[in-house]
């Protein structure tokens, strides 16, 4: 059981270690961070979303993507195309800058993706993104109701 434990937690942890790293390597030239990254790219491919979208597609909380458009704002990747007074739930698109660095991204990243899907089929592939889904469901359950308190990780 121990082994499972290190095992699952170790992985999980090492690869998201290392996707930020990615992110952080990749985008130094620009001056860009992790949360810049997933926001510039969630925006390029959905043509546009609103700070309480990309919460939700990132996986981040509201502060950290709310300093993430403030600084792609600042730099000019990014508009708000209204001055609702709820600019949470405005819609935000990317300036022509925004777009370019957020097409080199989306690039990058298929890169990335083919890098590390190397050694798998299809098959296996999808198999992986299946079987991590219905953790990261589980997880998620676990962590909400706090039920099965006695298989703690």
């Amino acid at each position: 059981m121990e082994e499972r434990f290190e095992t699952f937690t170790v992985l999980i942890n090492r690869i998201s270690r290392n996707i930020r790293k990615i992110k952080n390597q990749e985008m130094a030239d620009y001056n860009l961070r992790s949360a810049h990254v997933s926001c510039l790219y969630y925006l390029y491919i959905n043509q546009g979303a609103t700070a309480t979208d990309l919460c939700e597609r990132c996986e981040e909380d509201k502060a950290t993507i709310s300093r993430a458009l403030d600084y792609l704002k600042k730099n000019g990747y990014l508009t708000c195309k209204s001055r609702n007074a709820k600019s949470y739930r405005s819609p935000l698109m990317l300036t022509p800058k925004g777009k370019l660095v957020g097409k080199q991204i989306a690039d990058k990243i298929d890169g990335v993706l083919d890098a590390v899907s190397g050694g798998l089929t299809e098959e296996e592939r999808l198999a992986f993104y299946r079987s991590l889904s219905i953790i990261s469901q589980s997880l998620e359950t676990v962590s909400k109701t706090g039920e099965n308190k006695e298989h703690i990780l």
